[in-house]
C-alpha cells in the first residue's frame, strides 16, 4: 500500500498549519491550513523558497532556516513576519531539522494563527495606555474601577462576614486574595476595595489570567522590549501601567507556572524587567487576586506555587455562592427590576409570591450572574405596561430542576451542614407564612411569631419581604 497519499491526506485535514522544506530551503509540502494562514495558494507556494514567500524574515529570524543551517529546534515560539500581500501574520511555530543519518535534509515546521488575538492583545494595551495617560493628566477616567461597596447587595450573614473583611483590606495595602465561584462578584470586590482605598485616583486595571494566550502573557504583565521577539516593541506592560494604582488578576490559576515564579520575585523585588530588556524599574503596585477554585484544591493539582500563594494569601477573601446566601435573593431581585426598569423603559415595581419562591428553590450554577441573566430575560417577555413579574415570564430551564426542601439543604465540600444559612432560610419562611396568615398586619404577625414588633420590622427588611 502507498502510504504517502493518507499521510498527506491527514496533514491537510488537521486544523494546524504544516510547512515542509528540503535542505535547500525549497518548498515540497505545504497543507491547506498553512495556506490559509499566510492568505496564500497552495500551487503558487509548493518549489518555492523560505525567503521567496516571507521576504520580511532573515536567516536569523526564519525558524525554518536556523532549522536548516544550525539544526536549532523551536518549540512554541512566537513569530511576527509580513506575508506576499504585505499583511502581518503573528504565529506560534515549532520547527524541527529532519535528519538521514547524520545529515539535514529538510526541516518541518508547525503554526497556529493567533493575529486575530495579538491585535486584540495590541488594542488592550493601546486602550490601558490612554488610560494612563489621561490618569497623568488630571482627567476623569472612565471604566477603571466603577463599582463601591455601597453597589453591592446582600445581608446574609456569610455575605457580610466577607464585605466586613474586604472593607478592612481596604484600609490597607496588603495583597488580598478573593476565592468564590465564577459570577459570585469577585471583582465588584476587587474595584470596591480600590475605590475605598487611598489608591483611588490611581489605574484599577483588571486581567484574566484564562483570557490570554500563555505566548503572550508574558509581554502583557511585564511589558516588551523592541528585538526582544519578531515584530515586539518597546512597550509598558499592565505592571507599569499599573504603577501607583492596584492591579487585579482574575483566575490566577490558569497562569502558566513559568510566569508565577517571574510574579513571585517581581512581588518580592517590586522590580520590573520588560521582556527583552536589561533595566529594571521599580514599581509600586497593589496586587488583588481572585480563583474561582479552592486554593487547597489548586494546590494539591500544582497549578499553583505554594510560594506564591502565601506570598498573595495575606488577606482571605471567601465568597459564598448565591445558594449559600439565598435570604438575600429578595434583595437582588429588587434591585435587578430598578436597573432594569431604567434599561427597557419599563415600570415593573414587584415580583409575585410564585416567582420569587421559583427563584428561592433552583440551584443557580451561575450565581448572582445567572439570577441577573434570569430577571434580565423576563424582562423582554413580560407584557408590555406590566407593574409585576410572573412566574410565567422566568426562562423555562428554572423550572426544569426544582428541588424539594429537603434538597435545599446546603452540603458544602468539607460535608459539613451549612447550619446559619439553614436557619435563615427556615426563619424566612416562617415569617413570610405567618406575614400571610395575618394579612401582613405587624403587630398582629409579631404577636404570633412571639417577638417584638421592632425585631419583625428588622427582618421584614432584611429578608426583603414587603410590608
Amino acid at each position: 500500500m502507498e502510504w504517502s497519499k493518507h499521510y498527506e491526506w491527514v496533514l491537510n485535514m488537521v486544523h494546524v498549519g504544516v510547512h515542509v522544506v528540503d535542505k535547500k530551503g525549497t518548498t515540497v509540502f505545504y497543507n491547506q491550513t498553512m495556506a490559509d494562514i499566510d492568505g496564500m495558494e497552495r500551487e503558487n507556494v509548493l518549489g518555492k523558497t523560505i525567503f521567496h514567500l516571507y521576504p520580511s524574515l532573515t536567516s536569523e529570524t526564519s525558524t525554518l532556516n536556523l532549522a536548516l543551517k544550525k539544526g536549532i529546534e523551536t518549540v512554541e515560539a512566537m513569530q511576527t513576519y509580513v506575508n506576499l500581500q504585505g499583511k502581518e501574520i503573528t504565529t506560534i511555530n515549532s520547527t524541527y531539522p529532519l535528519y538521514e543519518g547524520d545529515e539535514i535534509i529538510g526541516a518541518v515546521e508547525t503554526a497556529k494563527d493567533i493575529t486575530r488575538i495579538v491585535r486584540m492583545y495590541d488594542q488592550t494595551l493601546e486602550l490601558r495606555k490612554e488610560l494612563l495617560e489621561t490618569k497623568k493628566k488630571g482627567r476623569v477616567a472612565k471604566g477603571s474601577a466603577d463599582f463601591h461597596f455601597s453597589d453591592l447587595i446582600g445581608s446574609s450573614a456569610n455575605f457580610n462576614k466577607a464585605l466586613m473583611i474586604a472593607k478592612k483590606a481596604a484600609r490597607s495595602l496588603s495583597p488580598v486574595l478573593i476565592c468564590g465561584a465564577t459570577g459570585t462578584g469577585k471583582e465588584l470586590v476587587a474595584q470596591s476595595i480600590h475605590n475605598a482605598s487611598i489608591r483611588r485616583e490611581e489605574p484599577f486595571i483588571a486581567l484574566n489570567c484564562a483570557a490570554v494566550p500563555r505566548e503572550l502573557m508574558e509581554g502583557l504583565l511585564f511589558g516588551t522590549t523592541k528585538g526582544a521577539f519578531t515584530g515586539a516593541i518597546d512597550r509598558p506592560g499592565i505592571f507599569e501601567q499599573a504603577n501607583g494604582g492596584t492591579l487585579f488578576l482574575d483566575e490566577l490559576n490558569s497562569l502558566d507556572l513559568f510566569l508565577q515564579a517571574k510574579l513571585l520575585r517581581v512581588l518580592q523585588d517590586g522590580k520590573v524587567r520588560r521582556l527583552g530588556g536589561n533595566s529594571e524599574k521599580e514599581m509600586d503596585v497593589r496586587i488583588i487576586t481572585a480563583m474561582n477554585i479552592h486554593p487547597s484544591k489548586a494546590l494539591e493539582q500544582k497549578i499553583l506555587r505554594t510560594d506564591l500563594f502565601y506570598r498573595l494569601n495575606v488577606v482571605h477573601i471567601e465568597l459564598p455562592t448565591l445558594q449559600q446566601r439565598k435570604s438575600d435573593i429578595p434583595l437582588l431581585v429588587n434591585f435587578f427590576l430598578k436597573k432594569l426598569n431604567d434599561t427597557f423603559g419599563s415600570n415593573v415595581q414587584e415580583i409575585s409570591d410564585e416567582a420569587l419562591q421559583l427563584l428561592r428553590h433552583y440551584h443557580w450554577p451561575g450565581n448572582i450572574r445567572e439570577l441577573n441573566h434570569a430577571i434580565e430575560s423576563a424582562f423582554n417577555v413580560i407584557d408590555i405596561g406590566s407593574t409585576r413579574l410572573e412566574k410565567r415570564h422566568l426562562p423555562s430551564h428554572l423550572f426544569q430542576t426544582v428541588p424539594t426542601p429537603e434538597q435545599t439543604t446546603i452540603v458544602p465540600a468539607t460535608g459539613q451542614i451549612d447550619l446559619p444559612n439553614i436557619l435563615e432560610e427556615f426563619e424566612r419562611e416562617t415569617i413570610l407564612q405567618a406575614f400571610k396568615d395575618n394579612n401582613g398586619n405587624i403587630s398582629k404577625t409579631a404577636q404570633a411569631l412571639g417577638v417584638k414588633r421592632q425585631a419583625l420590622q428588622y427582618k421584614l427588611n432584611k429578608y426583603g419581604i414587603e410590608k
